[in-house]
């Protein structure tokens, strides 16, 4: 008999039985703290803050498999069975899923803008992991996928003004998503529904809108605009040049979702009879400009700025449109930009002091 593990909704407010499944009629399950569940991606930023949550929730067989060393993980426990692997190797997805009843693929091969326009065939080469997983999930009998999908894949042409209308899940098609990096997450998408309808491996999907939070990269290439600015603002307040330099003309706009948000969200689509990807980010749109300001009042500072025009700098506008995860879950993101910015500007700001010591 097929039974899976339910990953606590604890956190996600106001949510019936039925409304946090997407049903009808309630979801019979059960809660089985020993139940193998494996984080694939689980050394990186999101990995890293599930594992935790995992952990705290109670849950005593999990796996975390990434392919960084383990002294480059962003988060790692004891407790946990930590395996470096290369998951784009059919084998070591084999290795991966031995004897799990859920897997989260979070893996993936990517970073800020600055990163995807300048590697859009390293992005491609995820595609590996997907497939390999997916797999490796059909014929270990693994009861329940989650995949990690992307905001990126979204048709560009609908997302060249900053004033955005906000992006239903049906504006993917017909697709034309961000080269390279959306093009992978899109066709990882339709492999995930396809193996569900021929394979009847129960996939579920989000497309993350822009998560950011502590224990996140905030240097060397392929950290997001939260953290990018954070340590632009840092660097410019530690070195008494009070100046900073935006990519772009920093008119361009976007959501950015607090990571407590995209666990909650992610556990409960995972939990949910939600066939299709759905959107799984915050509705407060913000410019770059605008988001420069509010790390400048975090920090009690206040900064010359210039443009790079030449810069990478994605879409003018995109923002998430939570009406069905509303009406799947009863919930949508909530965490105010301006308060989980303060949260991680307080984490970048300590671990930059930290290693100048």
């Amino acid at each position: 008999m097929l039974s899976w593990v339910v990953i606590g909704t604890a956190g996600v407010h106001g949510l019936t039985d039925s409304a946090k499944h997407g049903l009808d009629t309630p979801v019979k399950s059960t809660r089985d703290l020993e139940a193998r569940i494996v984080v694939c991606g689980g050394g990186g930023f999101i990995g890293g803050h599930l594992l935790r949550h995992l952990r705290e929730q109670g849950y005593t067989r999990l796996r975390s498999v990434d392919i960084k060393p383990l002294r480059e993980w962003h988060q790692k426990f004891s407790d946990v069975d930590n395996l470096v692997l290369d998951l784009k190797e059919k084998s070591a997805c084999y290795q991966a899923l031995q004897g799990a009843s859920q897997v989260y693929n979070l893996a993936a091969d990517m970073g800020g803008m600055g990163f995807i326009e300048h590697n859009k065939g390293l992005c491609m080469l995820s595609v590996l992991i997907n497939t390999h997983l997916l797999q490796a999930a059909r014929e270990l009998g693994v009861e329940r996928f989650f995949y990690a999908s992307s905001a990126c894949v979204y048709n560009g042409e609908k997302q060249t003004d900053p004033n955005v209308t906000a992006l239903r899940e049906e504006d993917a098609y017909p697709a034309a998503p961000e080269d390279g990096y959306g093009w992978e997450k899109l066709f990882s998408e339709r492999m995930c529904r396809h193996f569900r309808e021929d394979f009847g491996v129960e996939t579920r999907m989000a497309r993350y809108h822009n998560v950011y939070g502590p224990f996140g990269t905030f240097e060397g290439g392929r950290e997001k605009a939260p953290a990018a600015i954070c340590r632009k603002v840092i660097e410019a307040k530690v070195s008494g040049k009070h100046e900073i330099t935006i990519w772009g003309d920093g008119s361009q706009t976007r959501s950015f979702m607090y990571i407590d948000d995209c666990l909650k969200g992610t556990q409960a689509i995972l939990e949910s009879s939600i066939l299709e990807p759905i959107n799984l980010g915050s509705s407060e749109l913000v410019s770059i400009n605008d988001l420069v300001g509010i790390v400048e009042e975090i920090a009690g500072i206040k900064l010359r700025r210039s443009y790079d025009l030449g810069a990478p700098k994605g879409v003018r506008g995109r923002n998430s449109d939570n009406t069905l995860i509303r009406k799947y879950l009863g919930w949508e993101p909530s965490t105010k930009l301006r308060d989980g910015m303060e949260l991680t500007y307080r984490w970048i700001h300590d671990e930059i002091a930290r290693r100048s010591r």
